[in-house]
Order: C-alpha cells, then sequence, then structure tokens
C-alpha cells in the first residue's frame, strides 16, 4: 500500500444503515493513498461488526472502540489522537465522499502550502423509495467556496465563515496541532467553534467550489438538525453560534463577524422562529428571543443588508 498522506476520521454511532456507503466512497477515491480511523461511539446495532468487517478486508482502515457512548466530539477527538499523516479530514459515517474529493482538496493544499481548504457540499434527501436525491449547492454554501482560492485569509473572504461543518474540509496536521484545535465534547452542533477557530487561526486557506460531500438526511429522522423542535437541541444549537460569533469578535476581523451575523439573522432566525411560534413551550421562545436580542445587538453593516420584511420578523422575535 502507497504509504498514506491523509487520515480520515468516521465517527458513528448507531450507523449499520449508512456506514457501508461512506466506507465505498472512501474506497472509490481517485485519490488512493488515505487511511481511515473508524470510532465505534459504543453502537448496539451492529455498527461495530461492520468497522470491524470493513478493517478486516482492508488495511486502511482501522478501529478504534469506545466503550461507552461519548458524543460526536469525543469520537472525533479520538480519531485525531491517532494521526500519523501529514493531512486530516473527516466523514460522518452516514454520510459520502464524491469519487475526487481527496484529491480536490488535498491537492489544492499541496499546491498552495496553505493550513486547509474547504469544499462545497450537497444534501440528500429520502425519494420516498428507499432512494435519495440530490440537491443543489445551497447559495451560503457557494458563497463560501466560490470563486476558487488559494491562499486567502477570512478578512480577504469573510462569506467562508458559512461554512462551518467539519466534514467540508481537509487541514494540514500540523495546523491542528499548532492551533490547538479539539472539538467540544458533550455538545451537539460541535463543529461549529472549531471551523471559526480554524478560520481565524489560519495563515492561509483555500477554497474549492466542486462538491466534495453529500450530507445524508435520514429517513428516520434521527439526524440532529431534524430534532431543532428539542429544547436541548436548540440550546446547544443557540450556545455553538454564540460561541462561533465570540470568536469572530475576539478576531477582529469584522466583516467575518459581520458576514456571520447576517447568515444567523436570515437563515437560522426564520427557521428556528417558525418551529417557536408554535411550541408547546414557551421556554423555547424565551431562548430563541433572547439569543435574537443578543445577535441583533451585534449587527452593525450586516443591517443594512436586510430587507425590512425581515427586519420586521426579527424584531418580532427580540419581544420573545
Amino acid at each position: 500500500m502507497t504509504r498514506p498522506s491523509i487520515t480520515m476520521v468516521v465517527p458513528g454511532w448507531n450507523v449499520v444503515d449508512y456506514a457501508p456507503a461512506a466506507l465505498a466512497s472512501l474506497r472509490a477515491q481517485t485519490r488512493e493513498d488515505w487511511t481511515a480511523i473508524l470510532v465505534d461511539d459504543a453502537s448496539d446495532d451492529g455498527t461495530a461488526a461492520l468497522f470491524a468487517a470493513a478493517a478486516a478486508s482492508d488495511a486502511r482502515f482501522r478501529v478504534v472502540h469506545h466503550p461507552r457512548r461519548r458524543g460526536l466530539g469525543a469520537a472525533r477527538n479520538s480519531g485525531l489522537a491517532h494521526l500519523e499523516t501529514p493531512f486530516v479530514g473527516f466523514l460522518d459515517a452516514d454520510d459520502e465522499l464524491t469519487p475526487g474529493a481527496l484529491e480536490t482538496l488535498v491537492g489544492a493544499v499541496e499546491d498552495s502550502g496553505s493550513d486547509f481548504a474547504v469544499g462545497a457540499y450537497t444534501r440528500l434527501r429520502p425519494d420516498g423509495t428507499g432512494g435519495y436525491l440530490e440537491g443543489e449547492v445551497q447559495p451560503w454554501v457557494a458563497a463560501s467556496t466560490s470563486p476558487a482560492r488559494r491562499a486567502t485569509t477570512l478578512a480577504e473572504h469573510p462569506a467562508a465563515g458559512g461554512n462551518v461543518v467539519a466534514w467540508s474540509k481537509v487541514s494540514r496536521t500540523d495546523f491542528w496541532r499548532r492551533a490547538d484545535l479539539h472539538f467540544p465534547e458533550g455538545r451537539l452542533y460541535e463543529d461549529q467553534v472549531v471551523a471559526q477557530r480554524m478560520y481565524t487561526r489560519a495563515r492561509r486557506f483555500d477554497t474549492v467550489t466542486e462538491v466534495v460531500v453529500r450530507w445524508r438526511v435520514r429517513p428516520d429522522g434521527s439526524s440532529i438538525t431534524q430534532n431543532e423542535a428539542r429544547l436541548d437541541v436548540l440550546r446547544d444549537c443557540l450556545d455553538a453560534m454564540t460561541a462561533g460569533l465570540d470568536v469572530l469578535e475576539r478576531s477582529g476581523i469584522s466583516n467575518a463577524l459581520q458576514a456571520r451575523v447576517e447568515l444567523i439573522l436570515t437563515m437560522d432566525v426564520p427557521r428556528l422562529a417558525a418551529i417557536a411560534e408554535d411550541h408547546p413551550d414557551a421556554s423555547y421562545r424565551r431562548l430563541l428571543g433572547a439569543f435574537t436580542r443578543r445577535v441583533w445587538h451585534r449587527a452593525d453593516v450586516a443591517r443594512a443588508h436586510l430587507d425590512a420584511g425581515l427586519r420586521t420578523r426579527i424584531d418580532a422575535v427580540t419581544l420573545w
């Protein structure tokens, strides 16, 4: 086997129905110098056996087992502890890489000397017949990566801060160590604050326009983003966005802070407000109202970019 240049950390809990596609997408990569650490977070559905079988049949796979469930952030950190390659990336075990993902992302960083590269992604939604339909690249995703850039910064490209997922990026391993990066544990939406730390601590990063990951919407509704009506999920979601804004504010990159504020006000607040309107627990509205007031207070340049109807809607949410 060619000496691997990149380690893919693949965490999973009870993903036996989805992980075969994720592992197949790794095997299908046009760039083959990869290894993968499969982290089983104490699954009870056959995931552990599936990971073990993958490792037994392909030496590029290694398995780490958690004796008790610790969450996605801890599972990713377990994978990071085993890195021996110059590059690292992440793939959730219910998603899929596109065939050229590693060739595109690793190739960009090798060419530019940047700390990491970030690419576009789409969503796979159930089609009602047991299959999936792939959606288009969403506008905020396209804005974060298009046009392609080499050796840019967040100050030069503030829209990049809207791409907050861990699995759309490939990084230099020494960047993670130099920047002292790790995922929060015991929280949901753990990748958001890490993404903002990456953007603000990187010397340079690259963007690629190609779709590198297909993000799966689970047909059983068990994805975290499908459970935002739960109060605990909302709390972690709002805390993660707040932590990310704090990172941007401390960095002093004001245009990036305003770009992120604008995206939260135009995309996240309206989505959550639609849930809050009919939510049986008034605590949901109070939490969202308090969060929106704090974000609205941070809006400066971003206010001017919002249309009158949205400003009226946000004003109403701040009264909750």
